[in-house]
């Protein structure tokens, strides 16, 4: 069992919250592409309300504990640690309520590298639970823009997870894969469960264009985010995205781990 003292202490000495990595010159920027409808931010959420620049610096400062002072152009962000343990524990019951009712999940990242494991953690749990961990697509071509412009990648799962991989990559199976933000898999997974007459996912986790690209199209997702991803928090203001949880999303995979532990222990979920 993680406590609530011993995790928010994780969080502060991984830096996962507190002082993170973030630049505030990069989330003001994403604020900024955000507010002008820059699909490379939006990713895959279409927003219901007209949010300018400072409509979104006081929801992520209200969100995730960023400076609300758009004076202040520089330097790191923050990500207020209370903030991420009460997400965890709205985190927890979405885990605890679809186990519950044995509901069928689909888990996806664009962040392979350093989220993989957080995730592969969850599916284990809720798979034990009796949760059907979700594998739709698998090996289907997506054509994603890039700043290298349009390139094929192929869906891939590993420990129930999808991700993206770049033609040539390792063999299907291992691990890590590509980073990206796109909606593009998670609406290519989801069209291929229906065309197989599903399942469909019950509760989607995952982030970037995952949590937003589900939720866009009324499916259940909950999820982390970055100080510099504003779409998950618009999301969830608007009621498209069930929880995000504020959190550094590029520090080492092995940081995320006691939050897999206190989340299955929070839903009552064995790992």
């Amino acid at each position: 069992m993680v406590s609530t003292d011993a995790l928010r202490a994780h969080l502060l000495s991984a830096r996962l919250a507190g002082v993170v990595a973030t630049s505030r010159e990069g989330s003001l920027h994403r604020y900024r592409a955000f507010a002008a409808g820059d699909p490379r931010v939006l990713i895959g959420l279409e927003p219901e309300c007209d949010w300018r620049f400072e409509d979104l610096l006081r929801l992520m400062s209200n969100r995730c504990g960023v400076s609300a002072d758009p004076q202040h152009t520089s330097g790191q962000d923050v990500i207020d640690p209370e903030r991420t343990i009460v997400a965890l524990g709205a985190f927890a019951e979405r885990l605890g309520a679809v186990a519950e009712r044995r509901g069928a999940v689909l888990l996806g990242t664009g962040h392979p590298h350093r989220l993989l494991d957080f995730y592969a953690g969850l599916a284990v749990g809720l798979s034990a639970a009796g949760c059907e961990v979700l594998t739709p697509a698998q090996g289907r071509s997506v054509d994603i823009t890039t700043r290298f412009g349009v390139r094929t990648y192929h869906l891939d799962y590993v420990r129930g997870v999808a991700l993206m991989r770049e033609p040539g990559a390792r063999a299907s199976g291992s691990e890590p894969g590509a980073h990206t933000h796109s909606p593009l898999p998670v609406r290519i997974a989801l069209a291929a469960a229906a065309e197989a007459g599903g399942p469909l996912p019950d509760l989607v986790i995952g982030d970037h264009g995952w949590l937003c690209g589900a939720g866009q199209l009324g499916i259940e997702a909950i999820g982390p985010a970055d100080a510099d991803d504003p779409a998950p928090f618009v999301g969830e203001a608007e009621g498209r995205v069930s929880v995000v949880v504020p959190l550094d999303d590029t520090v080492r995979s092995d940081y995320y781990r006691p939050l897999t532990r206190y989340v299955l222990n929070r839903a009552c979920l064995s790992q």
